[in-house]
């Protein structure tokens, strides 16, 4: 009787299970559908929603380029189902509480060319909801090349209408501010009200010096783009405090234009160590000199910015570098000490030692600077010989030591050779006397061979293309 019983437990469970499980498909199909059935009405409507932009674009005039948002906030019922399914990989990583941070956060990025435009794109993607976009800059032919939003039709229109319209079209919740302004420091404050993090692509020096110091006196955080123009290597891009930074020539400048305003460090940056490849300036038009100083828009003093090489692929990892790190940092899971390149900036600063305590016994008097710096020494070292000693197999020296090659010449980044420590005092024994003259009995060639002097005279070469190009 009792094992009937049982059995009869057993097949009612059973039917139980297999009801729910009907109800539970039942359920997961009618979603599946009701989605389904959402999304084709979501397509369509942002089919027509992207038909009317461009018609609004199509008409030429700059109110016009000013999109309404009320509308396309009406347009889509697009609720915060969708907005969380379109964000649940972003939801996955960061979790509930660091997505509610990024939402809820607000953007300023100034300057929205190469770099600003992926930066701005991709914290959108990510659930960024509330970005305000400067630029007083307009799309040019020689734009498409590397900004993340324009296309042909996009040419002559300002390049933050181009962003804010391809940001809607993402992400149907954000709030757009679009400003076609030129940030100055005298009146540019209002600009940066309300943000939680400024991002700084512009490329015009002494603005971006401005710009940076009115952050850091207003304790408002702030992300700095250096040079991504005439690099290549994506290997050498690094996110750093811009007091680590290591032989950019934007970098050197801003670090050294911060000081004088009493700014040593605080600011994180994303630069390449790269020295600039075999490139040549684009031709810069005569009616540009007709507008202005020419240095009004360049990175580099005396040069416009539309005349650099620039390759495309590098300022968008420059600001998807700047991106993540912003995102990381709102969502409380910060990138705790971003790594130096290769973690030498000690190394660097030992070298630069030994070589003035070597300078100074040469000249048989104290010198308290060289005319090169730490910077120099990492180009020396890292860029001209490769991280290893000119004497052959060509070693990566244990104690590396720069000295002059060529005694009757002064200390520069073209008559410095890496040596290990013992060759380098087997050198300077041989080439300089005693009392710091020079030796006639020997020279380099001599010491060394035509094989080290034909390397020397490679990378010497080197040095003076990289130098008379940053100069």
């Amino acid at each position: 009787m009792n094992s009937l019983n049982l059995s009869h437990r057993s097949q009612l469970v059973a039917a139980a299970l297999s009801a729910s499980l009907a109800t539970a498909t039942l359920v997961h199909a009618y979603h599946v559908f009701t989605r389904r059935i959402r999304r084709k009405e979501l397509d369509e409507e942002v089919r027509r929603s992207i038909s009317a932009l461009d018609s609004i674009q199509g008409s030429g005039s700059l109110e016009n380029l000013q999109l309404d948002p009320t509308k396309l906030q009406t347009a889509l019922n697009y609720d915060e189902e969708l907005i969380r399914e379109q964000l649940a990989r972003n939801y996955a990583f960061f979790g509930e509480d660091g997505m509610a941070k990024i939402r809820s956060g607000r953007v300023v990025v100034v300057g929205c060319g190469g770099v600003g435009s992926w930066a701005a794109v991709m914290l959108v993607r990510s659930g960024v909801s509330n970005i305000r976009l400067v630029d007083f800059d307009y799309v040019t032919l020689s734009s498409l090349n590397r900004h993340a939003t324009a296309i042909l039709s996009d040419v002559g229109t300002p390049k933050v209408i181009c962003i804010e319209k391809t940001l809607k079209q993402i992400a149907k919740w954000v709030e757009v501010d679009s400003r076609i302004e030129l940030w100055k420091k005298e009146d540019g404050g209002y600009l940066l009200e309300d943000a939680d993090w400024v991002i700084d692509a512009i490329d015009n020096i002494q603005t971006k010096v401005d710009l940076l110091k009115y952050c850091h006196d207003n304790n408002i955080k702030v992300f700095s783009s250096m040079g991504a123009g005439t690099k290549c290597d994506p290997t050498r891009i690094q996110i750093s405090d811009i007091s680590y930074t290591i032989y950019d020539p934007l970098a050197r400048s801003v670090r050294r234009r911060l000081r004088l305003l009493g700014v040593d460090s605080g600011i994180p940056v994303v630069y390449s160590t790269e020295v600039p490849g075999d490139v040549k300036l684009l031709p810069l038009p005569e009616e540009e000199f007709q507008k202005g100083a020419v240095k009004e828009l360049g990175v580099f003093d005396d040069f416009r910015v539309r005349i650099l090489p620039v390759l495309g692929p590098l300022p968008a990892i420059f600001g998807l570098n700047i991106a993540t790190y912003i995102l990381c940092e709102m969502a409380g899971k910060p990138i705790n000490n971003p790594l130096p390149i290769k973690n030498r900036k000690k190394l660097y600063e030992r070298i630069y030692r030994d070589l003035l305590h070597r300078e100074s016994k040469l000249a048989g008097h104290q010198i308290n600077r060289l005319p090169i710096d730490e910077d120099d020494v990492a180009f020396i070292f890292e860029d001209l010989y490769r991280g290893r000693s000119v004497v052959p197999p060509h070693d990566v020296p244990t104690r590396p030591t720069l000295i002059r090659w060529d005694p009757a010449r002064p200390v520069s980044t073209d008559n410095l050779v890496v040596f290990e420590l013992n060759d380098a005092e087997k050198h300077a024994r041989a080439l300089w006397n005693s009392d710091g003259s020079i030796s006639s009995s020997t020279s380099p060639e001599m010491l060394w061979g035509a094989e080290v002097k034909a390397v020397v005279d490679r990378r010497a070469a080197e040095a003076r293309r990289i130098r008379e190009w940053i100069m």
